[in-house]
């Protein structure tokens, strides 16, 4: 766990900053905060298209190794190993909830944005899509996975309790 917060750390810092900054500016420059928070809705739906994607092969030189495992892999879920789900039925399901996750953040960025999907979806949208998320990282789990989990409270905080919204 030490070294999960080693490896992790510095990036939960800066994504500490990035939403310290967003929830700043929200309030201060309505207009850059809702263009700034939509992008963070749409990377932090991006990131999960990486579940789909196969774990890449180690590089050839070993100094460029990370230590960090792959965090994306649903063939190593819990429910394969804990709950003897079969691997191809976990896939399947990880693969929905990465769709919906995707296309949840995608729309809530939209909404955020006011760009082609309503600003009273927003709220809505958030949800569902945090709320697939949380699921989704807690399918593949990984104490990698901890900081997704912090984003996705804090999307579900701004909507439920946040002092901002782009409705009204």
């Amino acid at each position: 766990m030490t070294r999960t917060i080693r490896e992790v750390g510095p990036l939960a810092v800066v994504v500490g900053v990035v939403c310290a900054v967003t929830l700043y500016l929200l309030g201060a420059n309505p207009s850059l905060g809702r263009w700034v928070l939509a992008a963070l809705l749409f990377a932090h739906g991006w990131v999960h298209l990486m579940f789909v994607f196969p774990k890449p092969p180690p590089p050839k030189d070993p100094r460029l190794a990370t230590a960090m495992a792959w965090p994306f892999d649903l063939g190593s879920s819990w429910l394969i190993g804990r709950a003897g789900l079969p691997a191809a039925t976990v896939r399947a399901i990880g693969r929905t909830l990465v769709v919906i996750t995707f296309a949840g953040f995608l729309l809530a960025a939209g909404a955020t944005a006011g760009v082609l999907v309503p600003a009273a979806w927003w709220s809505a949208l958030a949800l569902v899509a945090s709320g697939s998320s949380a699921l989704l990282l807690a399918i593949a789990f990984s104490p990698t996975l901890l900081l997704g989990f912090a984003i996705d409270l804090a999307v579900a905080w701004l909507v439920v309790a946040g002092p901002w919204s782009p409705v009204g």
